[in-house]
């Protein structure tokens, strides 16, 4: 808006012009200009953005369309004999109130009535969709995800609005029936999308919520052009891989792009896609060739790729190593792709000789070569790329609306990350599960209960256990797995009485144990593990179609309503009425045998809409009892700690009766920057200010 003047277009051609700056400087917002006339005028534009003209519309009708869109600012302008005059305008701040000269009575309410007071930097209808895409060379497991992640946090701490999509080149519908020890957690969505581990990082980095069509596999491709070529879509044509397999995955990401994934409902600007796997596997090539015609369909200025490449060193001769790097980049371009940025993975910082050497065997700037070494924390990952420049090569490589300004930026992650460095207290957390062997298995109950650990400014151990090691046969064939097992369960922090988390299956194994030892019901067990038990604490209750393994269960956002107001967890969730969490489960709490257990004390202190699932379970009289039915760890973030996982590690670290005598408040020195994700950005985050279109 410094050099466009925004016009409003009276009857028989006259114009209003409107001063470009004004007395409030540069005025990064749209705005609206309102004449008493309006009902005989056309809104329009004049300068770099056409937003569009509306012809003979009330003021209401037309102030309800603009403001679910854009406008911030507005001018008032009083009758067409004072057409010529200039306007007073105000520009409305966030929370700030609306106030136009010349707007009174009956008008004026409805002016106010209709105009938003939300700051929205611009609107995402300014710029086109940019697409990052992020592949992989040399080795799988590279940290593509993490580096993925790391670009969206940059990027939405500019103010931009950021979406995600996982490739994986399998050929499963989705990651449901995945082993464990195959591809480590299955993560589950709101909409219950059972998919890769990744779109977790994506969640917990960029606190979005995505959907199952986010994640992007060659079965779901695949399934959907078959189902196509069915119903004859397309009329008699010989079905191949190029061109149908191929314009199908970019029909697949341009519409995913669009689908708001924050809270506020904005269409995305940017969307990061991570391309599974590493350039050259057979598997991944249609998908290599869908973006190679996909940056052409997009424009160059709206596509750019990242290569994540790894440098190893030799513990022989402690010399970094180029070739990898160089033949991965070579086999990307002979596929079409050139990379514009190469994310080099390395044990140590690189050296400059090795940047400059990759920077001219890869055809690239050295500014274009990133070095992201082994760090201790995730969360310094971001932080390592903007240090490296990645903010302002992307502005510049993709014309974003965003310019740099000399001030700090990701206040919040350092903080992180700088805390991570200094804790000096410990907390022990004994993880007792039956995937154990591959920490990949529980990886975001890891990230729930490091989240938690950094909100107390403890540092976090945590020591797995093979639940089967803990079983009597164990004791009779390997007695010295067994007493370690054991040993290292008795270890882990708390004095007499054991903070404990049953989550999913752990709650119905406590409720079986409480029913064994306390009941006395000897075979009390789940029809999981013995179909015909006198006594069937855990039941199958269904909410899925049989006879299809893949997404049978209760999957999904499910809402649970607390029944008792002294709940330790209803506390520790701010004593709100009810939570919304993921759930991924077929089997449940017999609900006949309820009052059993209540009148021993297990109390029942959530449960569904129905009130025939039991939720959340309690113990009375424990320093934290809890089990919760559904998966809490899903919807975890760095600044906002699960409330299970963080009651268990206050309760461990000694601190939970404080915390809630104190109205559930940390003491200053524990406490950091609670903001949400939300994509307008803080003044202390951000480094960038936005340009005005």
């Amino acid at each position: 808006m410094t050099s466009a003047s925004i016009c409003w277009a009276l009857r028989g051609g006259d114009t209003f012009n409107l001063p470009p700056v004004g007395r409030h400087g540069n005025l990064p917002l749209p705005i609206v200009l309102v004449t008493s006339a309006f009902g005989q005028t056309d809104l329009s534009w004049r300068g770099s953005a056409a937003v569009g003209r509306r012809r003979n519309k009330t003021l209401s009708s037309v102030f309800t369309e603009v403001a679910e869109t854009q406008p911030l600012a507005v001018i008032w302008r009083g009758g067409r004999r004072k057409r010529r005059r200039k306007a007073d305008w105000d520009e409305c701040e966030e929370g700030g109130k609306i106030e136009a000269s010349g707007v009174k009575g009956k008008v004026q309410k409805e002016f106010l009535s209709h105009v938003s007071s939300r700051r929205a930097p611009h609107s995402s209808s300014h710029i086109n969709m940019k697409y990052i895409l992020v592949t992989g060379g040399v080795i799988s497991g590279i940290g593509k995800g993490i580096i993925a992640s790391s670009v969206g946090t940059i990027l939405k701490s500019c103010g931009l609005h950021v979406t995600a999509i996982k490739i994986d080149p399998y050929i499963n519908i989705d990651a449901g029936t995945f082993s464990p020890y195959e591809h480590g957690e299955v993560y589950v969505l709101d909409d219950g999308g059972e998919v890769d581990l990744d779109l977790g990082n994506y969640e917990r980095f960029l606190d979005i919520r995505l959907t199952k069509n986010n994640n992007l596999t060659t079965g779901k491709i695949y399934q959907s052009v078959i189902n196509k070529e069915r119903r004859g879509d397309y009329l008699g044509k010989t079905v191949q891989v190029v061109p149908h397999i191929t314009d199908a995955i970019q029909e697949w990401v341009m519409t995913q792009a669009k689908i708001s994934v924050d809270n506020d409902n904005m269409e995305p600007e940017v969307c990061v896609i991570e391309l599974g796997g590493t350039v050259g596997d057979i598997e991944s090539m249609p998908f290599v060739e869908a973006f190679r015609q996909f940056q052409f369909k997009v424009k160059r200025e709206n596509f750019c790729n990242i290569h994540v490449s790894l440098i190893p060193q030799p513990n022989t001769t402690g010399e970094q190593k180029t070739k990898p790097t160089q033949n991965s980049v070579r086999e990307l371009r002979g596929l079409g792709l050139c990379p514009d940025l190469i994310m080099c993975r390395c044990t140590t910082p690189l050296e400059t000789s090795v940047k400059e050497k990759i920077s001219m065997f890869c055809h690239v700037e050295p500014t274009q070569v990133i070095c992201v070494p082994d760090v201790s924390s995730v969360y310094k990952v971001p932080l390592l790329l903007e240090d490296q420049g990645v903010v302002s090569y992307l502005c510049q490589r993709l014309s974003l609306p965003v310019e740099m300004r000399p001030t700090r930026m990701l206040t919040k992650w350092k903080e992180m990350a700088d805390r991570s460095d200094r804790l000096l207290e410990h907390v022990s957390i004994a993880l007792v599960g039956k995937y154990t062997k591959l920490s990949d298995s529980y990886t975001s109950v890891i990230k729930a209960l490091e989240h938690s650990a950094l909100a107390i400014n403890h540092k976090l151990e945590v020591k797995y256990i093979d639940s089967a090691d803990l079983e009597t046969t164990t004791l009779q064939a390997e007695p010295v797995k067994y007493h370690e097992a054991w040993q290292k369960l008795c270890s882990s922090d708390g004095v007499l009485k054991k903070p404990f988390l049953g989550v999913c299956l752990g709650m119905q194994l406590a409720v079986c144990e409480f029913a064994r030892n306390v009941l006395g019901w000897a075979d009390a067990n789940s029809t999981e593990f013995d179909p015909e038990t006198e006594h069937p604490v855990v039941i199958d209750m269904p909410e899925h179609n049989p006879g299809q393994m893949g997404g049978t269960m209760r999957l999904g956002k499910r809402r649970t309503l607390f029944k008792s107001g002294t709940s330790v967890l209803r506390k520790l969730y701010g004593n709100v009425e009810y939570v919304e969490e993921r759930h991924r489960h077929r089997f449940e709490v017999n609900p006949v045998l309820k009052h059993h257990f209540e009148e021993k004390g297990l109390q029942f202190t959530g449960q569904d809409v129905e009130g025939e699932r039991m939720e959340i379970v309690e113990l009375e009289e424990h320093c934290y009892f809890v089990g919760v039915q559904y998966h809490p760890e899903f919807t975890s973030r760095p600044i906002k700690p699960s409330p299970p996982y963080f009651g268990l590690l206050l309760a461990a670290a000694g601190k939970l009766q404080s915390y809630l005598t104190k109205g559930c408040r940390l003491s200053p020195r524990d406490t950091y920057s609670d903001c949400s994700g939300s994509s307008s950005p803080e003044v202390e985050i951000s480094d960038l200010k936005f340009l005005t279109l």
